[in-house]
C-alpha cells in the first residue's frame, strides 16, 4: 500500500502547482481569481486577453498532468506495479483541490486530457479534436470540455483500453462536478463565449 500512497501523493502535489495563477502574478495582472469566472484556469486566464499567458497555462495544466503519470509509471516500473492511474486520479484532484489555495482550484480540463494522453494517447488525441472541433462550432469551452469528457469512457475502449474505462468515468465525473454551475448556464443560454472578458 505505500507506493501507491506515496504515488498519489507525489502526483497531487505535482497537479496542485496552479500555473494559471503563477504566471498572471509574474506577468504583474494581480490575482485571477479576481477575474472573470475567479477559475484558475486558461480559460479565464484568457478573460484577461493576454493570449500567450493563456497558451501558457493550458500547456503547463496539461504538461504537469501528464508527467506526473509517467513518472510514476516508469518509477513503478521496477516493482511491476501498474500505478498510472492512481497518478492521473492523484493529479486531477491535485489540480481540483489543491491544497495552497485552500482546496479551491481548477476545473480540470487540461490536466485531464493531459492524463489521458499520458495513459492512452490516441484517446487524449480524440478529446482534444472533439474539444477542438466543439470549440470551433459553438466557442464555448466548458460545452467543450462536457462533451471531450463524456465521450473519454468509449474513447478508451475504442482504442482497446477497457482497463481504463472505470478511470475514465471518474475523470469525467470530476469533469461534470467542476463544471456544475456551467451546466446551469449552458440550460439558461447564459454561458459566456471563449475569449469573453
Amino acid at each position: 500500500m505505500t507506493l501507491p500512497i506515496a504515488a498519489f501523493i507525489l502526483s497531487y502535489l505535482l497537479g496542485s502547482i496552479p500555473f494559471g495563477l503563477l504566471l498572471t502574478r509574474a506577468a504583474g495582472m494581480g490575482d485571477i481569481r479576481e477575474i472573470g469566472s475567479g477559475n484558475i484556469g486558461a480559460t479565464n486566464v484568457l478573460r484577461t486577453g493576454n493570449k500567450k499567458l493563456a497558451a501558457a497555462t493550458l500547456f503547463l495544466d496539461g504538461a504537469k498532468g501528464a508527467f506526473a503519470v509517467l513518472l510514476v509509471e516508469h518509477a513503478a516500473s521496477h516493482f511491476a506495479l501498474g500505478l498510472g492511474p492512481v497518478a492521473a486520479l492523484g493529479a486531477l484532484i491535485g489540480h481540483i483541490f489543491p491544497v495552497w489555495l485552500k482546496f479551491k482550484g481548477g476545473k480540470g480540463v487540461a490536466t485531464g486530457i493531459g492524463v489521458m494522453l499520458a495513459l492512452c494517447w490516441p484517446a487524449g488525441l480524440t478529446m482534444m479534436v472533439m474539444w477542438a472541433a466543439m470549440a470551433k462550432r459553438f466557442h464555448i469551452s466548458s460545452l467543450s470540455a462536457l462533451v471531450a469528457f463524456g465521450f473519454a469512457p468509449l474513447d478508451v475502449m475504442l482504442f482497446e483500453r477497457t482497463d481504463l474505462a472505470p478511470l475514465a468515468l471518474v475523470i469525467a465525473a470530476l469533469i461534470y462536478f467542476t463544471h456544475r454551475a456551467n451546466i446551469k448556464s449552458l440550460f439558461h443560454r447564459t454561458e459566456p463565449k471563449i475569449g469573453h472578458k
